[in-house]
C-alpha cells in the first residue's frame, strides 16, 4: 500500500534536511514498539516487523532490527547529532516511516502504529524520494502537488479494493457455511439462496465462485429429484404439469450452473487458485455434476432444450476425465437419450450409432436406436428406417432380461410393425469396427 502523505507531513519532512549538525563521536539508544490497529479497532503488538534506519543528513544506511513477541525493537546506539528516518514494514501491514529521528531527543520510546495493508517494504530509494518531495521547506511545487495527489489517489484505491475484498470474503464464507448447513438439512430453497448470495459477491473469482456454483448445482438437482418423486404419481394433472415444469427449470439451471463453473475454472488466472489439485478437483466436480444433470433430464423426460448445446460440450469433456469404464459407457448414451426424448430422431440415431459401433451389445443403445429409427421412419414415411428399427428392436428384445425398461415397448412396437407395415425383423448385420 502507499502511505498517506499530508501537506503538513511533507512540510515537516522538508525541514529534516536543514536540521543536521556536525557528527559527534557519541551514541544514544533508540528503541520503541510497533503495534497493529486492525479494521475492527483492536490493537495488537506486531512480532517480526522489520525496522530499518537511514541517515537523512547524509546518504547512508544504519542498522536494522526485527520486533520481538511484544513488538519491541531497540538499537544500542545511534550517533548523536545525526538525523535518521526509521522505515517500518511487516506482513499484512501498510508500510510507514518516521522522519526526523534524532538520538538523545526522547526517541528511546517510539510508538509506531501500523494499519492493515499489503505487507510490502519501502526501499531506501522510496523512503528518500518521499522525503525529498518536501525538500526546501516552502510551498510545494506543482509537480510535487501532482505526485502527492497521485499517491493519495492510489492509497485510496488500494484501501477501497482491500475493503471490498474483505466484505466479499465475509459474505462468501458465511454463504458457503450457511448454504452447506441448509443442504445437509435438505432445505433446498435456503441452500440455493445462500449459494447465490456467495456467488453474487464475486461471480467471476475462480477461488470461490466454482465451489459455490458446484454446490448450488447439486442443490438444484436434489430439489428437482424431490419434486419429481413427489409428483410423478400425482392424480391432479394440472399440479403435475406445474411440478414437472419446475423440475425442468431446476435441471436446466443446474446444468448451466455447472457449465459456468467449468468455464471459470478453465479460464482461471494462475493466482486465483494456488493449489492445482483443488482446481482439478473442482473441474471434475463440475463436469460430473453436469453429466449427471443431463442424465436426469433424459430419465425424467424433463429436458430443457435450450441447454442441449451445453450438453454437447460438457459430456465429452466429462468422458475425458472419467476413469470408471461403466460410468463412461452410461455417459455415452446421454446425448442420444436427450435427442430421443425431445423428438430429434435424426440426431438421436447418430448418437446411438456411435455407441453401437463400439459396443454392439449395449442394450440401452440398441433400444434407443431401434425406437429412434422407427420414429424417424414414421415421420419420413421411410420403410427402410422402419425395417432397420425393427431389426435393432428385435436384437434388443431377444437379449434383454424380463423387466428391462424398454422390453415391453419394443415387443409391442415390433408386433405393430408386423401387423400394420408388414415388416418382419431381420438379423442385424454387425457394423465393421472403426479403427
Amino acid at each position: 500500500m502507499i502511505r498517506k502523505l499530508s501537506f503538513s507531513l511533507l512540510a515537516a519532512l522538508a525541514a529534516v534536511f536543514f536540521l543536521g549538525s556536525a557528527a559527534l563521536a557519541q551514541n544514544a539508544p533508540v528503541a520503541g514498539t510497533v503495534e497493529m490497529k486492525k479494521a475492527d479497532g483492536s490493537i495488537t503488538p506486531v512480532e517480526g516487523a522489520l525496522i530499518e534506519v537511514f541517515r537523512t543528513d547524509i546518504k547512508a544506511s544504519g542498522p536494522s532490527d526485527k520486533t520481538d513477541k511484544k513488538g519491541h525493537f531497540s538499537f544500542a546506539g545511534l550517533q548523536l547529532g545525526a538525523t535518521f528516518v526509521i522505515s517500518v514494514s511487516a506482513p499484512g501491514a501498510q508500510p510507514t516511516y518516521i522522519p526526523g529521528v534524532r538520538p538523545g531527543r526522547a526517541t528511546d520510546a517510539l510508538k509506531i502504529t501500523l494499519t492493515e495493508g499489503d505487507g510490502r517494504r519501502l526501499t531506501p530509494e522510496e523512503v528518500r524520494d518521499l522525503l525529498a518531495q518536501g525538500a526546501g521547506g516552502g510551498e510545494l511545487t506543482e509537480e510535487q502537488k501532482k505526485q502527492q495527489a497521485e499517491l493519495e489517489a492510489k492509497r485510496k484505491e488500494i484501501e477501497e479494493k482491500n475493503k471490498k475484498i474483505q466484505q466479499e470474503t465475509a459474505i462468501i464464507e458465511a454463504s458457503l457455511k450457511e448454504g452447506n448447513e441448509a443442504f445437509t438439512a435438505k432445505s433446498w430453497d435456503v441452500a440455493i439462496a445462500k449459494y447465490d448470495a456467495g456467488i453474487n459477491a464475486n461471480p467471476t473469482f475462480a477461488g470461490s465462485a466454482p465451489v459455490l456454483m458446484n454446490n448450488k448445482g447439486a442443490a438444484l438437482r436434489e430439489r428437482a429429484v424431490a419434486t419429481y418423486n413427489t409428483n410423478v404419481r400425482n392424480p391432479d394433472a394440472t399440479a403435475k404439469i406445474a411440478a414437472f415444469t419446475k423440475v425442468k427449470a431446476d435441471l436446466g439451471e443446474a446444468a448451466e450452473t455447472y457449465y459456468n463453473s467449468w468455464k471459470i475454472l478453465q479460464n482461471a488466472p494462475a493466482g486465483d487458485i494456488a493449489d492445482p489439485k483443488i482446481k482439478e478437483s473442482q473441474i471434475a466436480t463440475a463436469l460430473r455434476g453436469a453429466n449427471d444433470t443431463f442424465r436426469l433430464m433424459s430419465q425424467t423426460e424433463q429436458v430443457d432444450e435450450t441447454k442441449l448445446e451445453l450438453a454437447k460440450t460438457v459430456i465429452p469433456e466429462y468422458q475425458k476425465i472419467e476413469t470408471d469404464a461403466a460410468k463412461k459407457e452410461v455417459s455415452k448414451l446421454i446425448l442420444g437419450d436427450l435427442y430421443r426424448v425431445t423428438g430429434d430422431a435424426d440426431n438421436a440415431i447418430a448418437e446411438y450409432k456411435k455407441v453401437v459401433d463400439v459396443s454392439p451389445d449395449n442394450l440401452d443403445a440398441l433400444a434407443g436406436l431401434g425406437l429412434s429409427l422407427v420414429n424417424a421412419g414414421y415421420i419420413n414415411n421411410n420403410k427402410e428406417q422402419l425395417q432397420e428399427g425393427a431389426n435393432y428392436l428385435q436384437k434388443y428384445a431377444s437379449a434383454a432380461p424380463n423387466g428391462h425398461r424398454y422390453k415391453d415397448d419394443a415387443i409391442g412396437l415390433i408386433e405393430t410393425l408386423k401387423a400394420e407395415q408388414k415388416i418382419a425383423p431381420q438379423k442385424v448385420t454387425p457394423a465393421r469396427r472403426r479403427n
